[in-house]
């Protein structure tokens, strides 16, 4: 997923999303010391999008913050 897609969801659905990532990253993990994986690319591309949802939801929580502080 992209960046301007995760940047147009919720704090709550980007934490949804981190959860899932880091599960299928899981899974993925596990199927290659199993032998089962065929792509083993994916496993990098899983961390770059966690990475990716986890620089979104600092940034969207960053926000949040200074905008509560101005009041």
């Amino acid at each position: 997923m992209d960046a301007t897609k995760l940047r147009e969801l919720g704090l709550d659905e980007l934490r949804e999303k981190h959860l899932q990532y880091k599960e299928e990253l899981f899974n993925l993990r596990f199927q290659n010391v199993t032998g089962q994986l065929k792509n083993t690319s994916r496993i990098k591309d899983v961390r770059k999008t966690i990475a990716r949802v986890l620089t979104i939801v600092s940034e969207k929580t960053r926000a949040m913050e200074n905008s509560a502080g101005r009041r």
